[in-house]
């Protein structure tokens, strides 16, 4: 199930919808990284190719497979 929020990216506001578990692990980065969800995604945003959903999903992705 999707959950929608608003995020403000580079003072632009936008709705992302992801799973609970993506949230959740935005959530759990940002705390280890002392950062707000929206700087971390205003990160992904800058390296994107793709929808910003999916570059979110593939960078956690990548995070965890990391550690």
């Amino acid at each position: 199930m999707l959950i929608k929020k608003s995020i403000t990216i580079k003072k632009h506001r936008t709705s992302l919808s992801l799973e609970k578990e993506f949230w959740d692990a935005l959530k759990i980065i940002t705390k280890e990284q002392k950062c707000s969800v929206e700087s971390l995604v205003s990160k992904i945003d800058s390296n994107r190719k793709t929808s910003l959903a999916s570059s979110i999903r593939v960078y956690l992705l990548k995070f965890y497979m990391k550690n």
